[in-house]
């Protein structure tokens, strides 16, 4: 059998390894070290906006140290989109919290605005006004930010950008992870770069950075011994990760490019299939990296499902997924409070993500483009 053809596997550029051996030649290798600055100052200059960057060892670490940093204990309650994937809600429940989930809108697949305004004026007439909102940028696909802000501030509740799939994605020309009071970033093996494992936290308060590397490195004192006032975390990126992350960065807007034009490569194979739509852009106001192309099928027009599609293409040796079964549909949460209607609900039953790599070949690109043409035609 061929070799799979995965969804999104990690694409190195070539100076990954330079960084990796200088950490291994000078003797960094440690969470800390040259390559975790630099990792970070690369960061902060391709975010801009005066933004600083603490890099930690994933995005739901980096979730959890924004939920302590803006209060969030036992007892409270944060919104959260419910379509996402569930290193977004789990902080919350680390905290002894209890998430409030929300539906999507259907054009950018993200929270609604207007079920958010709902569920802040019901929890607050409940007597518990909520401590926080975790918006996602879906896919790379930016939520609607000033919508979302603008509630934000009418009821003086912060907003943790959950940009983990959005890096390189922007809204009226600013970056994704520049949004929120605080924001996330993630560098999982499948995301858009990668440092294997890893992730960020993003805040133009210096303050914030200072207090979540403080937390990530246990808490530790300024005192010659080991002392402990509070409780700590390992979340502190490694020297070795941050090596590679280094080298990444280097590379970054053209895996972007490249995410982009996979996107357009589907465009192009669907384009003349009736019932099958593109997850795209809703208005030129938003750039999507396209970390995962995507899309809508109805089979009533098209003649197949989004489920027929996914089995063609396993029976092949292609990678495809579901799109993420929203949070207030999970068993785990199955008693947390949900506000919305079946957006969400019907994405998830209708929608499929497909292989999207700025890695993949040519010869693969064939096999995909053979294999969905044979179910269109049929």
């Amino acid at each position: 059998m061929d070799s799979k053809i995965y969804l999104s596997s990690p694409h190195m550029g070539g100076a990954e390894q330079n960084y990796v051996n200088e950490a291994f030649d000078t003797n960094w290798v440690a969470p800390l070290g040259p390559n975790v600055d630099g990792f970070e100052k690369s960061l902060e200059s391709y975010l801009g906006n005066g933004n600083h960057v603490a890099a930690l060892s994933s995005g739901t670490a980096a979730i959890h140290l924004a939920l302590i940093l803006l209060g969030v204990e036992k007892g409270d309650e944060v919104i959260c989109q419910s379509m996402t994937f569930s290193a977004s809600a789990n902080p919350i429940v680390y905290q002894g919290a209890t998430p409030i989930f929300v539906d999507s809108e259907p054009e950018t697949w993200n929270i609604c605005p207007n079920y958010l305004e709902e569920a802040i004026k019901d929890r607050i007439a409940k007597g518990k006004k909520p401590k926080a909102i975790i918006a996602v940028h879906l896919y790379g696909m930016p939520y609607k930010v000033d919508a979302i802000k603008k509630i934000s501030e009418k009821y003086e509740i912060p907003v943790i950008e959950d940009s983990a799939e959005a890096l390189g994605s922007s809204y009226k020309g600013q970056k994704c992870g520049t949004f929120g009071d605080i924001s996330i970033l993630s560098f999982n093996g499948n995301k858009i770069i990668t440092t294997s494992g890893g992730g960020a936290l993003v805040s133009r308060n210096p303050k914030h950075k200072e207090r979540a590397i403080f937390l990530a490195t246990q808490a530790r004192d300024a005192a010659p011994h080991y002392q402990h006032s509070e409780i700590g975390y390992n979340y502190r990126l490694s020297n070795i990760s941050a090596g590679i992350g280094r080298g990444q960065m280097e590379v970054l807007d053209k895996h972007v490019g490249l995410r982009r034009k996979m996107n357009q490569f589907y465009k192009e194979i669907f384009g003349g299939a009736g019932g099958v739509k593109i997850f795209s852009e809703p208005t030129s106001d938003f750039f999507s990296n396209h970390w995962l192309s995507c899309i809508l099928v109805d089979k009533k027009i098209s003649g197949f499902s989004n489920e027929d599609l996914r089995v063609a293409m396993a029976e092949n040796n292609i990678e495809s997924r579901p799109l993420w079964k929203p949070m207030h549909l999970q068993p785990v949460f199955k008693d947390a409070p949900y506000y919305g209607d079946t957006v969400a609900e019907n994405l998830f039953e209708i929608g499929l993500c497909l292989p999207s790599g700025s890695n993949l070949r040519i010869e693969e690109k064939v096999k995909i483009n053979d294999v969905l043409m044979q179910l269109i035609d049929n």
